[in-house]
């Protein structure tokens, strides 16, 4: 019985280090996301938007409009949604604008959208980018483009949202779940070299399948 009572004591033990280390995790990802700003200062040979928030698009057509990089490549744009529907709500643009703007159609999620704007970058020859996604995004964007990138210059630019939505960490209960989620996303990805080391035959496909829907309001 005492014996028992032992292992239970440490069963207890490990799984409260395990809660209080995911819970000092969380702090540190939300944390580290909100303190997050733009770097409005710095130019780019390129700006990456992907798809899936609020303003994203937005805020990329606005920095490439500002001349902070030569072209805006977006990530993840659904295969059946034309150019000129993708950009109709942000009509007019200007010729200088609208002619630099390429659309990357391959990427179903961020993985895929780091291999996909890697081999862009690497086709015309770029070595640095801006990275345009929503905040709570930003971490996990990074890891993927670091390992997609290594040795190119990554600007993150996080994009806040300024209504109630689900990119508010003090908006309704889904914002939380959102947050929570990506969370657990962020360590999926943070550990897939260890998962692919012991299990190196595992295969992660980078292309997508055509799907509905306007590609900005896509989770990614």
């Amino acid at each position: 019985m005492r014996r028992l009572l032992r292992s239970l004591r440490r069963i207890a033990l490990v799984a409260l280090l395990a809660v209080l280390l995911w819970a000092a995790g969380l702090a540190w990802f939300v944390a580290g996301s909100l303190m997050l700003r733009p770097d409005n200062s710095a130019k780019t040979d390129a700006i990456v938007v992907l798809t899936g928030g609020r303003l994203r698009l937005e805020a990329g057509l606005e920095l490439l409009a500002a001349g902070k990089g030569s072209k805006l490549f977006v990530s993840g744009v659904n295969q059946q949604v034309e150019r000129e529907e993708l950009l109709r709500p942000y009509a007019p643009l200007p010729d200088r604008v609208r002619c630099c703007i390429v659309l990357g159609r391959e990427a179903d999620n961020t993985f895929g959208n780091a291999r996909e704007s890697a081999a862009w970058m690497r086709e015309e020859g770029y070595r640095s980018l801006r990275l345009v996604t929503s905040w709570y995004h930003i971490p996990r964007s990074l890891l993927e483009f670091e390992r997609a990138l290594p040795g190119a210059r990554i600007v993150a630019h996080p994009v806040f949202a300024q209504h109630l939505d689900a990119e508010r960490l003090w908006g309704w209960h889904g914002a939380i779940l959102v947050v929570l989620e990506e969370y657990h996303k962020y360590l999926a990805t943070w550990a897939r070299p260890l998962v692919d080391a012991v299990l190196p035959s595992s295969k992660r496909p980078t292309t997508r399948t055509a799907r509905r829907g306007i590609p900005q309001m896509r989770r990614a």
